[in-house]
């Protein structure tokens, strides 16, 4: 399990620094609108607004993954493997009952190693 969680974090990292750098790299929707007040080059206010290019449909496919590795790393966080060893491990010791007059004496299960025995 630790190797797992140990990759989805590499992977979140990454995306999480791929994604600021297409961020950065991405031309802000405002900054054309200086050229259209006289800039000239422009031919409308805030230009074409055609399909999304490259870098936007990269930053939305690294974003959902960015998502759902957090989300997994969420989960991986909050579910814990359970211990070693069998079921009689975690059965609770118990105490011998003194023998009633004619009967066997009962025996008492020993308290796994290092565990204290409940008096």
């Amino acid at each position: 399990m630790s190797y797992w969680t140990n990759l989805l974090v590499v992977l979140h990292v990454l995306v999480a620094l791929a994604i600021i750098g297409l961020v950065l790299l991405q031309h802000g929707k405002g900054a054309d609108m200086g050229s259209g007040f006289g800039g000239g080059a422009s031919s409308s206010l805030f230009g074409a607004t055609g399909s999304a290019n490259f870098l936007s449909r990269m930053t939305a496919v690294l974003a959902t993954i960015f998502f759902l590795s957090s989300l997994g790393l969420a989960y991986m966080a909050t579910v814990k493997p359970r211990e070693g060893g069998g079921v009689m491990d975690r059965a609770p010791a118990t105490k011998s009952e003194p023998a009633k007059k004619g009967e066997e004496p009962t025996k008492s299960v020993p308290a796994p190693e290092g565990k204290q025995v409940p008096q």
